[in-house]
């Protein structure tokens, strides 16, 4: 655990204030990506919990249905509270991500500035000046590093390519961020499909056992009835991890549609409020 250094003065958009993994003191992912190492050590705690607020009703139906069903039910419900822990803690980032467009006055309003090479300095430093680390901000570090370009080159006619160029470059970012909560949302229905046959195995090996002693009809009924009874408790595991993964899946449709929108939002303010606000100038016809 590292705690992150704080701002020499209180900033209108902080990271390391408002960034829900930098409140713990851990070193918080890029953008809107999740540390997998706290998301798990998170997700283990709330399984311990869980279990334990179960363990005061071992003979309920609700308990026996995760903790009589095979290893592979505990295992289920930690990566799905490992996969939740990192769609909750992703919102948040994006909600953050988001408190970033509403810096409406980056760009002085006034009606005679003009954006250009000799007033880039204004803009990068009230944007400096607003924010603890604009690196950390999706939309702040892609004005940043443009304007920067926009500085040192001093050709306001590509600032809008070099514009979609980062965007491109921040969507493959945002696409990356899922790999894992796709990986775990696939675990979950494949860990119940593995209880699942667990469970049929031991039922047809104990049903196998008892027809090679059996000498009378008679004598299958108990078993055949135990064996029905085990096939429902073994595809117990495959319903339970079904249900969570299909909750998961649409919290995170929720979410990624969320993250989309501020992309784009990202995309129109970078239009309106930079690229909006240039204006051609002599350096740059004769440059």
């Amino acid at each position: 655990m590292t705690r992150q250094p704080k701002p020499a003065r209180e900033a209108r958009f902080s990271w390391y204030r408002d960034d829900l993994e930098s409140k713990f003191g851990f070193r918080g992912a890029r953008f809107t990506h999740v540390s997998a190492a706290l998301s798990l050590f998170v997700a283990a705690l709330l399984t311990a919990a869980f279990y334990g607020a179960l363990a005061p009703f071992p003979k309920a139906p609700f308990a026996e249905l995760f903790t009589r069903r095979g290893p592979f039910q505990y295992v289920a419900v930690l990566i799905s509270f490992w996969a939740l822990v990192t769609v909750i803690v992703k919102w948040f980032k994006i909600r953050l991500q988001r408190k970033a467009l509403t810096f409406a006055d980056l760009v002085p309003v006034e009606a005679d500035f003009v954006l250009a090479p000799a007033t880039v300095g204004q803009v990068l430093a009230r944007l400096r000046q607003a924010c603890d680390d604009p690196e950390r901000f999706l939309l702040f570090r892609r004005i940043e590093l443009a304007l920067s370009n926009l500085k040192n080159m001093g050709r306001v006619s590509d600032l809008d390519g070099v514009l979609e160029s980062l965007a491109s470059n921040d969507e493959d970012v945002m696409e990356s961020s899922y790999t894992l909560l796709k990986g775990l949302i696939w675990m979950i229905p494949v860990l119940g499909f593995v209880g699942t046959v667990q469970g049929l195995s031991q039922a047809i090996g104990e049903f196998g056992g008892v027809l090679g002693v059996a000498k009378d009809i008679q004598e299958l009924v108990p078993v055949l009835r135990g064996v029905t009874g085990g096939l429902s408790t073994a595809f117990d595991t495959t319903f339970v991890a079904l249900v969570a993964a299909l909750t998961i899946h649409l919290v995170l449709i929720v979410v990624r549609k969320s993250e989309e929108e501020m992309m784009a939002a990202c995309k129109t303010y970078c239009q309106r409020h930079i690229v909006g606000r240039l204006r051609l100038t002599d350096f740059e016809r004769i440059g």
